[in-house]
């Protein structure tokens, strides 16, 4: 789950982490207001959606006056912002933020990532801030270091003075943002976050540190245990799809293909969508139905995939272990009873009661494309989804 900035930053002052001041806006008079209560001679408007790249897309912009606050946000709020992240549809701006400006320095990269490899928190930093920390480690890949922490410590200070130094900090300055980093970790761990990333961090010319951006992600698994996170999650953000099926206690995400997916487990899922594209097909969405399909999932499940109208077939692709496959040719057969189903579909069955959901499948009547293994299957939707024939 991703928030906004302005959000991030709330969570940064509660853990006593240095952001300038600001207020959020939702139309130019707000942001005008604000820009007068915070005062100073300069300040930014700042887009708000989940998704960077707005500076270079026109969603940051410096005012040296009331006026062209006000003319900024009037500007960017209702309008939709285009971003190498938001896709040619871009995302609809609903507020800004309009924070002080400030005279930088000098910026730096600081960032708390999972690193898949080492299955542990991995503190990234670097001198080069307000770069896109992707392309810098594809680039120049001395410019970035890394610390890895050990889950049964925790972040110790020689690593955080080990990581300041490195990017060029000096004296007082690495102390200073070795709190920061240890305050971090803190915030990192404290919300069960997947990613946390300063991009820049700022010094400014008074000497002071300050996180410039905020970008959080969290572990949408142990939303549970986070309340005040779930408070935060903005729907107008998300796919509608994605937040039906969430409702629907469904996995799903929406991606660029034609073959709808529905299977169950993540594992097949993803099998499943490379057999889709090894065959020469694009899958159209991820979709884990769960360990506990019944019928009313299944026929939800459908719903949701049919929702999107680039989908030219469906795959169905259960491996029955908690499932029957008895349960599943039911959801089948009210799915197809429930709606109108205009595309190919094909279903592969295995594992608990499969000869009974064969049985139920035949003999329902319904038009569908069986198939026995997950090649077959991928061959065939692939080929439906194309016109080519099975």
């Amino acid at each position: 789950m991703d928030i906004h900035e302005y959000q991030a930053k709330e969570i940064f002052r509660s853990y006593g982490i240095p952001v300038p001041e600001g207020r959020v806006a939702h139309s130019g008079n707000q942001a005008l207001a604000v820009a007068e209560e915070l005062g100073g001679d300069g300040w930014v408007v700042k887009a708000q959606i989940h998704a960077g790249g707005r500076g270079k897309a026109g969603g940051v912009q410096l005012s040296d006056s009331l006026e062209a606050v006000q003319q900024h946000a009037d500007r960017m709020i209702g309008t939709r912002l285009v971003t190498k992240q938001t896709g040619k549809a871009g995302r609809l701006v609903q507020r800004v933020l309009v924070e002080q400006a400030h005279n930088i320095d000098a910026e730096y990269y600081l960032g708390i990532v999972i690193d898949r490899n080492s299955q542990r928190i991995t503190l990234i930093a670097s001198a080069s801030g307000g770069m896109n920390i992707e392309e810098l480690a594809q680039i120049s890949p001395d410019k970035v270091v890394h610390e890895t922490i050990d889950p049964a410590v925790g972040m110790q200070d020689f690593q955080c003075r080990k990581i300041a130094t490195k990017i060029g900090l000096n004296g007082k300055q690495i102390i200073t943002v070795a709190r920061m980093m240890k305050q971090l970790y803190r915030c990192f761990r404290d919300n069960d976050a997947l990613m946390l990333e300063i991009n820049p961090l700022v010094r400014t010319t008074e000497g002071q540190f300050l996180a410039l951006d905020a970008k959080m992600s969290f572990d949408g698994n142990a939303l549970f245990r986070q309340a005040d996170i779930i408070d935060l999650r903005d729907f107008d953000e998300e796919d509608p799809k994605e937040v039906e099926a969430s409702g629907h206690d469904l996995n799903y995400i929406a991606l660029d293909g034609d073959v709808g997916c529905i299977v169950n487990g993540a594992g097949l899922a993803m099998a499943t969508m490379d057999a889709i594209s090894h065959y020469g097909g694009r899958p159209a969405n991820f979709l884990d139905v769960g360990g506990g399909a019944s019928p009313e999932k299944i026929a939800n499940a459908f719903r949701i995939v049919l929702e999107d109208p680039n989908v030219k077939a469906i795959m169905l692709n259960i491996y029955a272990g908690i499932n029957r496959c008895d349960w599943i040719a039911k959801g089948i057969i009210k799915a197809m009873g429930d709606q109108r189903i205009e595309v190919p579909i094909v279903v592969r069955l295995a594992g608990t009661n499969l000869e009974e959901g064969r049985r139920i499948l035949e003999e329902s009547g319904l038009d569908y494309i069986p198939a026995e293994r997950l090649s077959d299957a991928a061959k065939k939707s692939v080929a439906a989804a194309k016109g080519t024939g099975v």
